[in-house]
């Protein structure tokens, strides 16, 4: 029972001597320097996302007024605000007494991890963005890229979407297009054309130049600048092959193509011109 008591006011000496030390004049001190600290970092932090945000609002503004690429715009102020978010974080670290330097290590480690894993999607998507900034192409149209060919209908962060003449879709990964040669076709307003078409060397070549240039003079596609040329090309194996030369516009590129094919051929045909096939004599020898 004595023991018991014993006990009991030793532990209430106990909490008594804890109470004081809390409520010594250094431990106040450390106390309030450590609520004011506190108090400091919070301040700091809603501050600094307060200006980070409307450092992000300028940004976009002043890049809307250049009348840049929505991407390019949301790319570049969402980036500096990350930024500007990571140093306001920094910096109420450091005022609360934190050591900001492993913090960084840290950051620098685990991007060189996710970089390296996802090397081929930031590699594509590096990519989109130098095509959303030099703008090789736009929507509608028709490219050669990447290996394949199509009308382009989407440029995204990643890829891009290619529709094929026969209606198929093609994703293609940014990194190809850049990483190659690009064509494009619909670039300019008009785009030279050159058919050829052979005749038979029993032909008279005055009239089928004027014939070819009734058939040019006919279509009002053919564009009067630069002026359409027909000229002798080639001497061929069996027939003289004539290059009609044409400038049209980019939208009538196929249709002309096709409907002059057409054209020249009933016309030939009414004009009594040939257009030869290959042909090749076979001499029989009989030995005896």
């Amino acid at each position: 029972m004595e023991d018991s008591i014993t006990n009991s006011a030793s532990a209430t000496n106990h909490i008594t001597l804890t109470a004081g030390n809390l409520l010594s004049p250094e431990n106040i001190d450390r106390l309030t320097t450590l609520g004011l600290n506190l108090l400091f970092a919070v301040i700091i932090l809603i501050i600094g996302a307060w200006v980070a945000k409307l450092i992000k609002g300028m940004i976009t503004k002043v890049l809307n007024r250049k009348h840049m690429d929505p991407i390019i715009v949301g790319f570049l102020a969402n980036l500096a605000y990350i930024l500007l978010l990571v140093s306001v974080v920094l910096a109420a670290l450091d005022r609360l007494g934190v050591k900001t330097t492993s913090f960084v290590a840290i950051i620098g480690a685990a991007g060189l991890a996710i970089g390296l894993a996802l090397q081929g999607a930031l590699a594509n998507f590096a990519a989109g963005f130098l095509m959303v900034i030099f703008r090789p192409f736009k929507k509608g149209d028709y490219i050669e890229a990447g290996g394949t060919a199509g009308i382009v209908d989407e440029n995204q962060e990643v890829t891009s979407i290619l529709n094929t003449p026969d209606n198929r879709r093609v994703i293609v990964p940014n990194s190809k297009i850049m990483g190659d040669n690009i064509t494009n076709y619909s670039a300019k307003d008009s785009r030279r054309l050159d058919l050829i078409f052979g005749v038979s060397y029993a032909d008279d070549i005055a009239k089928v130049k004027k014939v070819l240039e009734r058939v040019v003079a006919e279509d009002p596609r053919v564009l009067k600048e630069p002026a359409a040329q027909i000229l002798v090309g080639e001497l061929g194996e069996s027939s003289v092959n004539f290059i009609m030369r044409v400038w049209i516009k980019s939208s009538d590129y196929w249709p002309f193509k096709f409907d002059t094919t057409e054209k020249v051929k009933i016309t030939f045909d009414k004009e009594g011109i040939s257009i030869p096939f290959p042909q090749r004599d076979v001499h029989l020898f009989q030995q005896k």
